[in-house]
């Protein structure tokens, strides 16, 4: 039987395009998503308990340099390879293939959120906030394609991401409601058993959730869940709920891998500077050439 590049074989890539063509990518990156979370779900129940070492007040030390790795920063559903939003770029600005971070599949919009969202995706190049370099919000600052450091102690934990030099601080004791809304919001946090439990509301509701246009407002609830699965692994999962956009409740999990570079480190990302043009070029006396 002929074989296709991919190594798929002929008849199997004519039925797969002739989906594509008739539906979109939905049956497939659907199909895609729920192979991908059955694997999850298999592997997980294999994996043998770990206990992370303790720190000085003997909870679990999550302190280190942490990356995701998965393409959930284009899109944290499941989609297929496709051109990216500025096509000049050819391949190096294409979107690469991801099973997805969503458990159950799609995301549970409402239908007005729907059709905001897929505006939001049309106008990407110039809408996205991370384009503009405002700081990414939650949960996205966790899977962007950047190191980030836990830096812990009883009473604060502190995340500090490269991008935008954007920074969490978890209250583990003196919990509060947010002064004021913000594009991090407000984080506190406890400990339930080995697992960091962190519950942040008091968004203002202008970040994204990714590259794609999904998005959130300011009614968004998110509760993450850190746990140490390895020495050098730790399962992120989330729980997001936002009533004024999605129908239910809805969860994301994936892993976070210990950056073991001899000079691991956060470097300066400040990328203010490379968006002015973008936000305020059109007062310029002078435009760039």
């Amino acid at each position: 039987m002929k074989t296709g590049l991919a190594g798929y074989s002929e008849p199997f890539r004519r039925e797969r395009d002739q989906m594509r063509n008739r539906f979109g990518y939905s049956v497939v990156t659907v199909a895609m998503g729920a192979v991908f979370w059955l694997s999850v779900a298999a592997a997980s129940a294999q994996l043998p308990a770990y206990t992370a070492p303790r720190t000085a007040d003997g909870r679990p030390n999550l302190g280190g340099i942490w990356q995701a790795l998965t393409e959930a920063y284009w899109d944290i559903e499941a989609h297929a390879a496709a051109p990216g939003p500025a096509t000049v770029l050819g391949a190096a600005g294409a979107i690469p293939p991801g099973p997805g971070i969503v458990e159950g599949g799609l995301l549970p919009y409402q239908p007005a959120a729907a059709e905001q969202k897929r505006k939001n995706l049309e106008s990407r190049l110039t809408l996205d906030p991370e384009i503009k370099c405002y700081l990414p919000g939650v949960p996205r600052a966790n899977y962007m394609p950047y190191p980030f450091q836990i830096i812990q102690t009883p009473k604060h934990i502190m995340m500090v991401y490269t991008f935008a030099r954007a920074v969490r601080t978890i209250y583990m004791d003196n919990h509060q409601d947010a002064p004021a809304d913000s594009w991090m919001g407000w984080s506190n946090g406890h400990w339930e058993g080995d697992t960091l439990v962190v519950d942040t509301k008091g968004f203002n509701g202008q970040a994204w959730l990714d590259r794609a246009g999904n998005f959130h407002s300011d009614a968004l609830h998110v509760v993450e869940r850190f746990t140490a699965t390895s020495p050098d692994h730790l399962l992120y999962e989330a729980t997001i709920e936002d009533p004024k956009v999605f129908t239910r409740p809805w969860k994301i999990s994936m892993s976070l891998y210990r950056r073991l570079e001899r000079n691991a480190q956060i470097m300066d990302f400040r990328c203010v500077e490379f968006a002015e043009d973008l936000i305020y070029g059109q007062v310029r006396k002078q435009p760039v050439k």
